[in-house]
């Protein structure tokens, strides 16, 4: 197994801080329960689940025995009481004997780990079901609409997204890839969960949940946010982008992938 990598003084062991800009993680980035139906399913069978990166606990479901792996304090410290307590371990070296659960889950976490590559070797050695994966495909992460108006923010975040060919080859076995529609009404506020509400990114708190904006300097995050209010204000933006208002579902970069 890999051995434990550098750590902030909240554990968290990527490249983002999230002791730093976690603390509004459980508000804003809740579990949107039509995701949630496709992790569920693309988990059938299983009994027991690896949920690594788990964050505050979103996408946990209630259907599994549940085992969630959590490095960042600030994280676990957000989990509800009702969900089972966090193992304090990163994807590159997870504490579990081979083939120790029925299936694996990661969501939106591949991109914090600093060997993606040994993580999901990890999961693929400690699971002897499906491993399911959500992440964004960052060849697709660019055609949203906000690349616009905060270029750097999507430029990082396809920095940071692996491939979804390296996730692929790293899994192994019988893969299938998804695209996963992003309802307009998302609660789990990921940068494309706003696609038709761009007032939100207006907020401060829900730009800090997302970890891309932390990577941009606060006086070019400003210059982004102030031009975005200013075509709201003229109606510019609606002028190009209004017709995502009345769109039920975005297929934008958002994919599942599940590996057997």
């Amino acid at each position: 197994m890999a051995q434990r990598t550098g750590r902030t003084a909240d554990g968290s062991a990527g490249d983002a801080d999230y002791g730093a800009i976690g603390g509004s993680y459980a508000a804003y980035r809740r579990p949107e329960p039509r995701i949630a139906a496709l992790i569920e399913q693309a988990l059938g069978g299983a009994r027991t689940v690896l949920n690594v990166g788990a964050g505050a606990g979103s996408y946990e479901s209630e259907a599994f025995d549940v085992t969630p792996v959590e490095p960042s304090a600030s994280m676990r410290a957000q989990r509800p009481a009702h969900l089972p307590q966090a193992v304090d371990a990163v994807a590159e070296d997870l504490p579990f004997p081979d083939d120790a659960f029925d299936g694996a889950m990661t969501t939106f976490s591949v991109h914090q780990w600093s060997d993606v590559k040994a993580g999901l070797r990890e999961l693929r050695r400690v699971t002897r079901g499906p491993v399911v994966v959500l992440t964004c495909d960052p060849d697709l992460v660019r055609d949203f609409w906000l690349y616009e108006y905060a270029p750097l923010v999507l430029d990082t975040e396809a920095r940071r997204y692996p491939s979804v060919a390296d996730i692929t080859e790293a899994l192994g076995g019988e893969v299938e890839v998804t695209v996963v529609p992003v309802p307009a009404d998302c609660v789990d506020g990921f940068n494309e969960a706003y696609y038709a509400r761009p007032e939100m990114l207006l907020d401060p708190a829900a730009r800090q949940s997302c970890s891309a904006w932390s990577f941009v300097p606060a006086e070019l995050a400003r210059e982004y946010t102030d031009r975005l209010e200013r075509d709201l204000a003229s109606g510019a933006w609606d002028e190009r982008y209004g017709h995502l208002r009345q769109q039920a579902v975005l297929e934008g970069s958002l994919v599942l992938i599940r590996a057997r």
